[in-house]
């Protein structure tokens, strides 16, 4: 078949240009507001006000703020994980994996300070990960069990080691943000050493087998 001769699809018309330009503007909006008032003190309201919508037309896109919320964090997910992942391929001792993985994140929350705030807005710690999030948590388990199979880290726990990157990561970066320090390089290199100086204490994961005679002598 000559795909040369096929035609590209036509663009999109007037009314599907408003439809995603009225969701832009509510998702832009929905992001300066939640960095300024925090998840918890947003309404919805707030983010209409931001907007030259009019009040109404909020809920043709969304239900509520959490449905927006999420929206944004899948925004904000989808712009950093193909380079976190992209950078982790590279890495070829268990230093520069870590490394990269923290300098990466690091370098987006610096760069990008409005979008963090966003997703880490207040002191209630809201938990509400969207699907991309959670796919990106998914990718960085997939490729440190991808790295303990080549080698790279010894045959620890890639669960907890997931668990514990994504808390230090977006812990150190709130407090850069809450110190107004822009040394993206000094919090990788402390967050890095902090790994590497506990990564080869660590325990080898326990084999499935292990696990269930652990857990049927414990209930016995």
């Amino acid at each position: 078949m000559d795909t040369t001769s096929q035609k590209s699809p036509p663009p999109p018309g007037k009314r599907e240009q408003t439809k995603l330009q009225n969701r832009q503007l509510i998702l832009a909006a929905a992001r300066g507001v939640f960095a300024e008032l925090g998840y918890g003190a947003t309404t919805v309201r707030d983010i209409i006000r931001a907007t030259p919508l009019a009040s109404g037309t909020f809920y043709n896109y969304f239900k509520s703020k959490e449905e927006v919320f999420q929206a944004v964090r899948d925004e904000v997910a989808l712009a950093i994980r193909p380079r976190l992942h992209e950078e982790r391929m590279k890495a070829t001792t268990v230093e520069e994996f870590i490394g990269c993985s923290f300098r990466t994140f690091f370098e987006f929350v610096a760069d990008d300070r409005v979008n963090f705030r966003t997703i880490r807005p207040d002191s209630t710690r809201v938990r509400m990960d969207s699907p991309e999030v959670v796919a990106g948590f998914d990718e960085l388990r997939n490729d440190l069990e991808l790295a303990i199979a080549k080698g790279l880290f010894p045959p620890i726990d890639a669960d907890f080691l997931m668990a514990a990157i994504v808390g230090v990561a977006f812990e150190v970066a709130e407090r850069m943000l809450q110190t107004g320090s822009h040394d993206h390089a000094a919090a990788a290199e402390f967050a890095t050493k902090l790994f590497i100086g506990g990564v080869r204490a660590l325990p080898a994961a326990a084999e499935p087998a292990a696990i269930t005679a652990t857990a049927v002598g414990s209930a016995g």
